[in-house]
């Protein structure tokens, strides 16, 4: 037997999920409340507590409402996973502001227009972060972690005491993997 199950959020303590709750119960009798008091939209669905236990709770048939769906997450593509993952469950998600149901057609333009946007929102990422390793090279700035292994000692030192790469590797605390490669550079 499907229910009707409803979601709340507010990003900071002071705030409070009351006025979803009598938007949502207004229109649709819900059956079980799940609400992320103070967890911010930028945190991810799963790991948000009652959001990561609505999505373990519904089963096929289920519908879940929404005040908005930036309740869902505030990215794009956070809110297209969550959707897609209660898609997949053959759960309906219902947006009252937007009105926004996943399963009447217009429901699914505004997935496929949200998956498009998203898909444009990683591809704009993708971009900026690599603008960002260009200029940062172009700055000569080190790229990645500093390293951690100074590759002519460990080198040295295996080769004054004639020890193996296990030796060496506990000698300094580090893998046989790094010995080897320390060595193979000096």
């Amino acid at each position: 037997m499907s229910s009707t199950v409803a979601y709340a959020r507010v990003s900071t303590d002071d705030q409070t999920c009351e006025n979803q709750r009598r938007t949502i119960s207004a229109r649709y009798a819900v059956a079980k409340w799940f609400t992320d008091d103070g967890v911010s939209g930028a945190v991810a669905a799963t790991q948000r507590p009652a959001l990561a236990a609505l999505l373990a709770y519904v089963r096929e048939g289920d519908v879940v409402i929404v005040a908005a769906i930036d309740r869902l997450g505030r990215n794009t593509i956070d809110v297209l996973n969550t959707v897609e993952a209660l898609k997949t469950k053959g759960v309906s998600v219902v947006s009252m502001r937007e009105g926004f149901d996943l399963a009447a057609p217009a429901g699914k333009l505004m997935l496929t227009m949200l998956a498009a946007v998203a898909e444009l929102e990683r591809e704009n990422l993708k971009v900026r972060q690599l603008a960002g390793l260009e200029r940062a090279k172009a700055e000569g700035k080190n790229l990645g972690r500093t390293k951690a292994i100074d590759d002519a000692a460990v080198t040295a030192w295996r080769a004054e005491n004639s020890a193996s790469i296990k030796a060496t590797a506990e000698h300094f605390g580090i893998s046989a993997a790094s010995v080897k490669r320390a060595c193979s550079k000096g």
